[in-house]
């Protein structure tokens, strides 16, 4: 049977750094650290392998990995010269999780796990009553959370009721009566809500333990943060079994979390907070307020100087910024933790560029520390500043997520949720954040806390979301019970508004709006690039990313200021322009009713008359906007009865003008003849319906129209000295012949439009691949088609028989139990929609060598899809203009994985 427990320690560990699929990131790095002969706790780290053979054989070990575990324990003993449950020299370890992937707080970690109401007392004896007290209190709370269910509140009323008794408004003003009191209050709390006694057996507690932190894997909590960040379901944890070291023995001892650089901005800075006489879950859990790491030096020199070097030299060693803990017992230091860090896109920006020009990294190694995601965070807005100086901030915490928000106060995850769910932006506002509360701080704008520093639960989890959020704000007072915040004697309620800026740390009790971010501004031409410090940090870090990357990178675009746009955040042309849009305009879609309702092709083409113009000028300046790139241009694509008023509308206010005896008899007839015309188009299923080209075909003038504007357009444009290469996209294709009418109507109208201007522009007809029955004849269709463009959307719909518009729920339960991994309208299907891209990519240039392909639905901005279309060997993507960014480094990274040789995750059928 293969090595299941790996053990570290006295300068030596059985794994190391390269194995975290096997030790998880927590346990890998504790063996890098131990072999780096770093001042580690010994300990042993049960594998991720036994995670899923303990849910193979539903909830139990094989025998011989419990045989394993029993040697490691055991030599753990000899390691520490202590015994678990020995009345004078007792053991105590800590059980932590630790998967491949870090998921902050996600699952779950028990501490002082070995004490019982013998071992208590030899404790006490060795280091006093108070310490031992503190340390079995937090050991019947956190077992009985993690353990046995018991709420969190349960245990916190106990010990709130106690400190207020005592008048202690901390933890660390309790003396040891009082903690022997929460003790007892404690394993009362464990037998009524259990039935049973607090086990006292440090075996038993620890195989509890052990399955406890197995099972954490697949809480909630975990498995929502699983799917927001894409983690696979199928990994598990691995469990840190570790002597304990003691931060809360004294005024001498302490815990803290560190950073190598500061995570919010990136700055090469020596970053962290601490605190004194604490365990380290007092710091992450937002408890109470740490202090800043730079005080530890004036509190303990000789440690922050030893601190400090190790994090130089981790940083060195892993050649990335490193999040570390470390806790200090009686003046000695202690490393407990070191993974590479969570970040901004800002911080992940700047420490990608920031390493190169230190020699620490190469240009293709920073390409790939970003991830895709981070740089949507760079576009985030900040609030308007003539607006922001007119409201004084009221209060002032730790700035630890990136950009601005505005939203009503909500005091609950539920809450949070619920309303998010009826479109209201809201803010979290909690004493402080917890695993729990993911849910809720996902659906929020924003997240204030009233403690916790800027290593506390709140602050990574929402540096990681890419969320504003402000933490430590001392000033906040909140009442859940009552429903209110108080700041300085002035009280809010819930549904009141409130801003937070999550860089400067400023609460602001008012609705702010809110504009562009730097990049957007420089983008847009209102902001000078050389007046913008991140502006110099992308430019140079993207240029990297288009030097590297073989895809181009198109945007969607209906408008020319979404073009402009476009263009300025990189966008090589424009992958899909949806005319359909630029008809709901309420200048415009009187005219595109009268056409619809036409009862003749002559007041058709009347109507469409009216509409040429406009459309001629739209397509203008998406042209001059995208001046010597491509723009391809969809025809008509939605089915008409979406121009029309609803059909109960229209009979209500019939019935009204009837019940009024309007005598305006011509207003009558003519809301009666749009009432018939819906009722003929009225369809069953309309979006496989009389769509797409098949409307073309059937009022051959609109196509004709369209392809007009197109063609005088671009020579307009062309006139003025701008190249032009427009595109003309037939969608919904399913047979080959339906292209060739569609495309003898483009043809003859772009040939009219040449002779009568006297120019001549080059362009390409092609069509939108998004029914099954495209793609597999595709060999046929590019015999006439220049080019192919899968929209994805379409395609997903048609390919599951799913509506993107009616399933969501019904995919969000697939989701969750496993039939999917991921709703395939976010993250591209590879086996069944990318089997159909690929086998219509391969089949359409066997008929046309240089077929011009790549995608244009919402998978386009989402970076595995990406990589997937690098794997594919399709030309482009198109998304929208502000997952631009984001393309384009998804694109870079795909290139370099495959130089380097990764396995291609995209990769697809034989």
């Amino acid at each position: 049977m293969a090595k299941t427990v790996y053990f570290f320690g006295s300068g030596k560990a059985d794994g190391n750094a390269s194995m975290k699929e096997l030790l998880g990131g927590k346990g890998a790095g504790l063996a890098e650290m131990t072999n780096a002969g770093l001042p580690v706790p010994p300990g042993f780290t049960i594998a991720t392998s036994a995670c899923r053979q303990f849910f193979a054989n539903r909830g139990k070990l094989p025998a011989e990995v419990e045989t394993e575990i029993s040697e490691a324990l055991q030599r753990l003993e000899q390691e520490t010269g202590q015994e678990f449950s020995h009345p004078r020299n007792p053991l105590l370890v800590s059980v932590r999780s630790g998967a491949k992937f870090s998921m902050p707080g996600m699952m779950d970690t028990i501490l002082n796990l070995g004490l019982n109401d013998r071992t208590v007392a030899a404790l006490a004896d060795r280091a006093g009553p108070r310490f031992a007290a503190d340390c079995y209190r937090r050991l019947i709370q956190m077992f009985g959370n993690v353990v046995l269910g018991i709420a969190k509140d349960k245990f916190e009323a106990a010990l709130e009721a106690i400190k207020k008794s005592r008048k202690a408004h901390l933890d660390t003003d309790l003396d040891a009566d009082a903690l022997n009191e929460v003790v007892d209050r404690y394993k009362t709390i464990v037998s009524r809500s259990t039935g049973k006694a607090f086990p006292q057996d440090p075996y038993e507690q620890l195989r509890m333990a052990r399955d406890a932190v197995f099972n954490s894997w697949y809480n909630p909590r975990a498995r929502t943060y699983r799917q927001m960040y894409k983690i696979p379901e199928d990994l598990g944890t691995a469990v840190n079994v570790q002597a304990m070291v003691f931060g809360n023995r004294g005024e001498r001892s302490g815990t803290g979390v560190g950073f190598t650089r500061n995570p919010a901005t990136g700055t090469k800075e020596f970053f962290g907070e601490f605190l004194m006489n604490a365990q380290g879950e007092d710091v992450v859990a937002g408890i109470r307020t740490p202090i800043p790491i730079a005080e530890l030096r004036n509190i303990m020199p000789e440690v922050y100087d030893q601190l400090r070097l190790i994090s130089e030299r981790l940083e060195r060693h892993y050649r990335d910024m490193q999040d570390f803990e470390f806790t200090i017992q009686d003046g000695k230091l202690y490393m407990l933790q070191t993974r590479n860090a969570k970040r901004t896109g800002l911080a992940a920006l700047r420490i990608a560029v920031d390493m190169v020009d230190e020699g620490l990294i190469t240009q293709e190694e920073a390409l790939l520390r970003v991830e895709p995601e981070q740089l949507d965070q760079l576009l985030h807005p900040v609030f308007e500043p003539k607006a922001r100086g007119k409201v004084r901030a009221e209060a002032r915490g730790l700035g630890a997520g990136p950009g601005a928000a505005s939203g009503s106060i909500v005091l609950t995850p539920e809450d949070a949720v619920a309303q998010a769910r009826r479109g209201k932006a809201v803010i979290l506002v909690r004493p402080e954040t917890s695993p729990e509360d993911v849910a809720g701080m996902a659906a929020a704008r924003g997240i204030l806390t009233a403690t916790g520093g800027m290593t506390s639960h709140a602050a990574v989890v929402s540096r990681g979301m890419g969320k504003p959020c402000v933490v430590g704000c001392k000033e906040l007072a909140i009442d859940l019970k009552a429903g209110t915040v108080s700041v300085n004697g002035r009280r809010y309620r819930v549904g009141q508004p409130v801003s937070i800026d999550g860089t400067t740390g400023e609460v602001m009790f008012a609705s702010l709006p809110t504009v562009e971010s730097e990049l957007i501004r420089v983008a847009e031409g209102k902001l000078r690039p050389e007046k913008s410090a991140l502006y110099a940090y992308f430019k140079r870090f993207m240029s990297w990313a288009d030097a590297k990357r073989r895809l181009g990178i198109r945007a969607n675009a209906d408008l020319p200021a979404d073009a402009r746009l476009a263009r300025g955040l990189g966008a090589q042309g424009i992958g899909l322009c949806r005319t359909e849009h630029m008809f709901f305009a309420k200048d415009r879609l009187p005219h595109m009713q009268k056409m619809i309702v036409a009862d003749s092709e002559l007041n058709r083409r009347r109507a469409l008359e009216k509409l040429l113009p406009m459309q001629r000028s739209d397509f203008k300046g998406i042209l001059e906007a995208m001046a010597g790139y491509p723009v391809t241009i969809r025809l008509l694509d939605p089915p008409l009865h979406e121009f029309l008023p609803k059909e109960e509308e229209l009979r209500e206010e019939l019935r009204v003008d009837k019940q009024k005896k309007k005598k305006n008899l011509q207003k009558i007839r003519r809301a009666q003849k749009m009432l018939e015309r819906v009722e003929q188009l009225k369809e069953l299923n309309p979006m496989l319906g009389q769509r797409g080209c098949r409307l073309g075909i059937t009022y051959p003038e609109v196509s004709e129209m369209q392809a007009r504007a197109i063609f005088e357009a671009a020579c307009d444009v062309a006139g003025r000295g701008i190249e032009v290469f427009p595109e003309v996209m037939i969608p919904l294709v399913g047979h080959t012949r339906e292209f060739e009418l569609q495309r003898e109507i483009i043809d003859r109208v772009a040939q009219e439009v040449f002779r009568r201007r006297g120019r001549r522009i080059p362009y390409l007809v092609g069509t939108m691949i998004e029914l099954p029955r495209a793609a597999l004849t595709a060999d046929e269709i590019a015999q006439g088609a220049e080019f192919f463009s899968f929209g994805t959307n379409d395609l997903t719909q048609t390919t599951y028989g799913l509506s993107r518009d009616d399933t969501a729920a019904l995919i969000q339960r697939y989701v969750e139990l496993g039939i999917l991994k991921s709703d395939p309208f976010e993250v591209l299907d590879r086996r069944g929609v990318g089997e159909l891209i690929q086998l219509g990519t391969e089949r359409g240039r066997r008929s046309r060598p240089k077929l011009k392909v790549g995608i244009c639905g919402e998978h386009g901005g989402e970076p595995s899809s990406v990589e997937f279309c690098h794997a594919v060997g399709l030309d482009y993507v198109s998304c929208s203009p502000f997952r631009v960014p984001v393309a384009r480094l998804a694109a870079a990274q795909a290139a370099v994985k495959e130089e380097l040789g990764e396995p291609e995750t995209a990769h697809v059928t034989a």
